[in-house]
């Protein structure tokens, strides 16, 4: 059996709207419209979008969240301990957070990933030229 705390962080699904209406860019909210695509239920997209804003907030600082505070995240997001790392490994599997040095930090990897994805289907799928996209 798995230990919550040493659950694999894995990868992670996202909704996808091939309809343009439907673009986060669009949205009046986009922070929100992409914590929907990531979380099946609002609640869940509420508290990661709050979660996200802590690290945030807290690397602004030069205070990075720190791993060991879990507790008191769980009290702040009125949230369980399963819940919290049930989230937490899908930001992780995102890519939109790092767990490096016990530290929650913002990461690039999911915008990178978003970039590399679209290269290749613009490039290798499409046979367009990169300069065009």
């Amino acid at each position: 059996m798995t230990n919550v705390k040493k659950a694999p962080r894995t990868a992670t699904t996202l909704k996808v709207r091939s309809k343009s209406e439907f673009a986060i860019s669009r949205s009046r909210d986009p922070y929100h419209e992409l914590m929907l695509r990531l979380f099946q239920e609002e609640t869940t997209a509420l508290r990661g979008r709050k979660f996200l804003s802590m690290v945030e907030e807290r690397q602004r600082r030069g205070d990075p969240l720190k791993t060991r505070e879990w507790r008191q995240l769980l009290d702040e997001l009125e949230i369980s301990r399963s819940a919290f790392y049930a989230m937490r490994n899908k930001l992780l599997g995102a890519g939109l957070i790092s767990n490096k040095g016990g530290e929650y930090r913002l990461s690039g990897m999911f915008s990178r990933d978003l970039v590399d994805m679209a290269r290749w289907w613009w490039t290798a799928i499409l046979n367009n030229n990169l300069e065009n996209l």
